[in-house]
């Protein structure tokens, strides 16, 4: 692709975020920016939430890591909808019930200040690590594809596009993420269709064909029985399921998004037919994992040893112009749609969370939330140059397994106030979701010689989450507070 063409796309596409951007924020007050006053269609929120749940992550890593795993990551997506189930028929009720505007508050109510202060600074710490995570890919993709024939150095690239994604956010907030999210997931699965179409015509397979290659190859193969591995078939699957419930439900960054819809029912109904969405999208990347490695093999293609590499090279320089296109406009637009989000949640949660905004009314409080806003992007910015300079793993596990060790402690917290009246000693929280993680770390470097080469996958969470339910049941005392 030429660097003229690939200019163009790029700027075509954030005229058109910032055009959305100018139309969703007019009009606009302070409560619009958190909770897009409660007017947003279930249905453009559910197709909008599949491309900011897939993510760069699942763009690149997923197809590329089948060569690794094969299907495995199927398993993990099974458990996936079993907890949006749980997400739609608990924790949505719950949150609409208490009209909050930041699902954390739920924890000072429930156990008091220091716990609320705990739950939102873990989701502070995990977001800006995930979000960082996610953008990473999209700046080295954009780095590759175009800044790399100028000489631009890379910290340059990350800082302009983490600039263009705080433009087009600072004013409408999640109004706006709602809009463009749909547009960025609309990019996201053309981008993964047409490189699928685009592979069976150059191999010149029918729709038969295709199939058949897709489900004869070895790669195809789902399920993993050995009880060793990581990618155990019992371990992903509970994995999913409390995966999805603490990076979706009792992640403000997802969950916003929900609560912008008009009340519960709509609610509950955007959340079962994302789901549905997002398992028949985590199909069309597993196969086109499959064509991308078929396709390799048969034009003799070296694939590189790091596998998210393999589906930007082939689609950049393998598939012609329309492919390379599309590519560009489905990476960008899968980090966009998460990492956008992701700035606005955490806006959100430092201004309601710490710095209670919204009940203050303060003729300043849209200046404080400006400057909130832009020490975010700076944040992530510096966590992103960070990044480069230390990663040597693939990006999918990375994010999952520090997800692990991070989410664990919101996953106990709400757990432990879910299911029982109990009130806990609010000053040893902080200490309890500090010393879980520290704990399980530990266990996962150390498993695998402690318990005869077993090797902890995703399933560290629900350890993580079961050490501070317990740390919080030994933290209990008689009085109870009325349960929520």
């Amino acid at each position: 692709m030429s660097q003229s063409l690939v200019f163009i796309v790029i700027i075509s596409y954030f005229l058109l975020l910032l055009l959305i951007s100018y139309l969703t924020s007019r009009k606009t007050d302070d409560l619009t920016f958190y909770t897009a006053n409660k007017q947003s269609p279930w249905y453009l929120v559910a197709f909008g939430m599949v491309g900011a749940s897939l993510s760069g992550v699942t763009f690149i890593s997923v197809p590329g890591e089948v060569g690794n795993s094969s299907w495995n990551y199927l398993q993990f997506v099974m458990g996936n909808m079993v907890g949006y189930a749980v997400i739609a028929l608990v924790l949505i009720p719950l949150f609409y019930k208490l009209q909050l505007i930041s699902i954390y508050e739920y924890l000072r109510d429930r156990f008091g200040p220091k716990s609320y202060l705990s739950g939102a600074v873990i989701f502070l710490v995990s977001q800006t690590i995930g979000a960082s995570f996610r953008l990473f890919l999209a700046a080295t993709v954009l780095q590759i594809a175009f800044f790399d024939a100028y000489n631009i150095p890379f910290f340059i690239t990350v800082l302009t596009t983490a600039a263009l994604i705080w433009l087009y956010t600072f004013k409408g907030g999640i109004k706006t993420i709602v809009w463009t999210d749909t547009l960025q997931t609309t990019f996201l699965l053309l981008a993964v269709l047409i490189s699928i179409f685009i592979i069976s015509g150059q191999l010149n397979l029918s729709t038969s064909g295709l199939l058949r290659v897709i489900g004869e190859n070895p790669l195809s193969t789902i399920f993993e029985w050995d009880p060793l591995s990581s990618k155990n078939f019992y371990k992903m699957f509970l994995a999913g399921i409390f995966i999805t419930i603490t990076m979706n439900g009792l992640d403000q960054n997802v969950m916003q998004k929900n609560l912008t819809c008009k009340d519960q029912k709509e609610a509950k109904k955007n959340i079962f037919w994302f789901s549905i969405s997002f398992f028949i999208s985590n199909l069309f990347f597993l196969s086109l994992g499959v064509l991308l490695y078929y396709f390799a093999a048969q034009n003799h293609i070296p694939t590189p040893e790091s596998t998210d590499e393999l589906y930007p090279i082939l689609a950049l320089n393998h598939f012609g112009a329309l492919a390379g296109i599309t590519f560009l406009l489905g990476i960008i637009a899968a980090a966009f749609s998460s990492a956008d989000s992701a700035l606005t949640a955490l806006t959100t949660s430092f201004c309601v969370d710490i710095l209670d905004l919204p009940s203050k009314k303060s003729p300043t409080q849209q200046t404080t939330r400006l400057k909130v806003h832009i020490g975010f992007t700076l944040l992530i910015f510096v966590i992103i140059v960070l990044f480069d300079m230390l990663n040597n793993s693939s990006v999918v596990s990375a994010v999952f397994k520090a997800a692990g060790f991070t989410y664990g402690p919101l996953l106990g917290l709400f757990a432990f106030g879910l299911s029982n009246k109990l009130a806990v000693r609010d000053k040893w929280v902080p200490a309890i979701c500090i010393l879980s993680p520290i704990f399980c770390y530990i266990l996962d470097s150390n498993a695998a010689k402690w318990f005869g080469g077993y090797k902890f996958g995703f399933e560290i969470l629900l350890v993580n989450g079961l050490l501070t339910y317990l740390g919080l049941l030994l933290s209990s005392v008689n009085s109870k507070r009325a349960s929520l």
